[in-house]
């Protein structure tokens, strides 16, 4: 008889690097979603900052000393203020979107679907499903 050389792992050893993977997945992949969240986060924090600052700039730089129409107009009214067509004047490039829902919606109420919240009296401008106060996301709350 002949004796056969083993090549090849076992069922138990191919068991154990299966459990191990495991447990590093379920480790690991958390910590992605989390990431992925600050990162929506931060971009909230950084388009609203931006935002802001240019409705603050349209109000200073308005005849009537006015906050721009956001609500009734939408974001053109920052595109094009003077509706010339001419986009060079303008305070923003494009309408921006949430990132958490893809939306660039303006509405004077925070809302499901809409994308921003603005209150033309105040200049007060925020993003739907986020909370400024505690800087989270709140899925479900608009």
């Amino acid at each position: 008889m002949r004796n056969r050389i083993r090549k090849g792992f076992t069922l138990v050893e191919i068991l154990i690097v299966v459990v191990i993977l495991g447990i590093l997945a379920a480790i690991v992949v958390p910590q992605f979603t989390s990431a992925t969240q600050d990162a929506q986060v931060g971009n909230i924090r950084a388009q609203l900052k931006s935002l802001q600052n240019q409705v603050e700039l349209f109000k200073a730089r308005s005849t009537d000393g006015q906050y721009p129409d956001l609500v009734g107009a939408g974001w053109d009214v920052m595109i094009d203020p003077n509706g010339d067509g001419d986009i060079t004047d303008g305070y923003i490039k494009e309408a921006p979107r949430n990132p958490f829902n893809n939306s660039s919606t303006v509405a004077a109420a925070a809302a499901a679907g809409n994308g921003w919240h603005y209150t033309r009296a105040t200049g007060e401008l925020g993003a739907c499903y986020f909370d400024e106060s505690t800087s989270e996301l709140t899925p479900g709350t608009p």
